[in-house]
C-alpha cells in the first residue's frame, strides 16, 4: 500500500432530460485521464436504479499526480458545463486507504 496513493469518489446528478449529454461528456474524460501520468484507474459507474447517477472511482498515484489532474482542459471544461447538465454541484471527496491491498 502507498501511503501517498489518493482515490477520489466524484458524485454527479444529471438534470432531468440531460442524462444521456452527461453520460458521454462523463464517458469522453475515461480514456484522457487513464493516459495521465499517475493515474491507477479511472472508472465510471451508473446506478442502474437511477439513470443519470453517476459516480466516478478514481485512484491517483499521489497527491501531485491528482493536482496535475484537477488542472487538464478537459476535466475543467467538464466541470464548467455542470451548471448545465447537473442538477447540483459535483460532489466530489478524497480518501486514503488504511486496509492493506489483496
Amino acid at each position: 500500500m502507498s501511503d501517498s496513493q489518493v482515490t477520489v469518489v466524484a458524485r454527479f446528478n444529471a438534470k432531468p432530460g440531460k442524462e444521456d449529454q452527461l453520460r458521454q461528456e462523463l464517458l469522453a474524460l475515461v480514456p484522457q485521464t487513464r493516459s495521465e501520468p499517475g493515474n491507477i484507474n479511472y472508472d465510471l459507474h451508473e446506478n442502474p436504479a437511477a439513470p443519470g447517477q453517476f459516480i466516478f472511482y478514481e485512484n491517483f498515484a499521489s497527491p501531485e499526480a491528482l493536482s496535475a489532474h484537477a488542472e487538464q482542459p478537459y476535466l475543467t471544461r467538464m466541470l464548467s458545463l455542470c451548471g448545465e447538465l447537473c442538477a447540483e454541484e459535483p460532489d466530489v471527496t478524497t480518501w486514503r486507504m488504511i486496509s492493506e491491498k489483496a
